[in-house]
């Protein structure tokens, strides 16, 4: 009897005790996680589904599940590579999202036959290379450390290198320069601070560089650098301004500048060159619903001397046309050249 009451004892305090446990735990969770990511969470979630205990590969596998990156990189790593190589081969079909064999009817014989052959290529390549195969799957994929990214946004002025927008206009992020998966390492030489539509326009296979293509802007002496246009700014989109051309070729000219230098059109990046469409239509509607009299709008940029720039800063011409502003429209830009402008 004694002995049966102090197992009942000790029963009790390992029950308290694992009660106390679970009350710090709830605790932990609820007031005291601090999260840079969702790994803590997910990693006790884990452990109470696996009943209390589970290896590190366990937890692992776990985490590839949850990882909806993973599912993201692998659709464009099929689509560029091997789906693109099958297609031209005539070995699949592809409908948007849907991939098919190009033979989609085949008899239990036939589909055995190519597993096997399959399975055989993969065995011969996986015995030649080892874990190797997966070698851009080992990366240095660890988040940012808190103390680099205050660095990197510090050094950026808390603005993205490319159009300059701050927290207040879009999500900003750490940007890899060089691609984690083309081996592009977590270190301040290779990180930048770009908003969330540039670091999409960009992708993961760009490498560019805007830290070091925005370093030279402004450049001295540049009239439409910043700080030297302010005053005739009339709408400003991302990566573009828009301002008054001080020698109006009709009532309303306006030039559609990058706010980096660049030389001209075509240096500039793909997400300015989509900011300068979008604001030239947003210009167009605007100026046609204030007067009436424009029919129509000319658009070009001059890119060299020869082409007859004078401002090596890039800029888009936007200027409104009215009917009568001079005797004879026809050919527009051909007019670049005069002869060539009536045909």
């Amino acid at each position: 009897m004694a002995s049966e009451a102090v197992m009942i004892r000790r029963s009790c305090r390992r029950s308290a005790l694992l009660l106390a446990r679970n009350r710090l735990n709830c605790s932990f969770i609820t007031s005291k996680m601090r999260m840079s990511h969702v790994y803590q969470p997910l990693l006790i979630r884990a452990l109470v589904n696996a009943g209390g205990a589970a290896t590190l590969r366990q937890l692992a596998q776990v985490f590839i599940r949850e990882d909806e990156s993973r599912p993201v990189y692998y659709r464009e790593r099929i689509k560029a590579m091997p789906v693109r190589v099958l297609r031209k081969h005539g070995v699949v079909d592809q409908r948007g999202e849907l991939i098919t064999p190009a033979v989609p009817k085949l008899s239990l014989e036939q589909k055995a036959h190519i597993k096997v052959l399959c399975e055989k290529k993969l065995q011969e390549y996986v015995q030649k290379r080892g874990i190797g195969i997966w070698n851009y799957r080992m990366l240095d994929e660890s988040p940012v450390p808190d103390s680099l990214y205050y660095e990197v946004m510090t050094d950026s002025g808390g603005r993205c290198r490319l159009c300059g927008a701050t927290k207040k206009d879009r999500p900003l992020q750490i940007d890899h320069i060089k691609p984690r998966w083309k081996g592009g390492k977590t270190v301040r030489e290779n990180l930048q601070v770009l908003c969330d539509k540039c670091n999409r326009a960009k992708s993961n296979r760009d490498e560019t560089d805007f830290w070091k293509s925005n370093k030279e802007s402004p450049v001295f002496g540049c009239p439409f650098c910043p700080g030297q246009v302010e005053d005739r700014v009339v709408e400003a989109l991302g990566t573009v301004l828009a301002i008054e051309d001080k020698y109006p070729v009709t009532a309303g000219h306006l030039l559609i500048i990058p706010r980096r230098h660049t030389p001209d059109y075509f240096t500039m990046h793909a997400v300015e060159k989509e900011d300068t469409d979008a604001l030239i239509r947003i210009l167009r509607k605007r100026a046609m619903e204030r007067d009436s009299s424009i029919a129509g709008f000319n658009i070009g940029t001059n890119c060299g001397a020869s082409a007859g720039q004078t401002i090596f800063h890039a800029h888009i011409h936007l200027i409104p046309r009215r009917e009568g502003d001079t005797d004879r429209p026809r050919g527009g830009v051909r007019g670049v050249i005069r002869q060539k402008m009536s045909y």
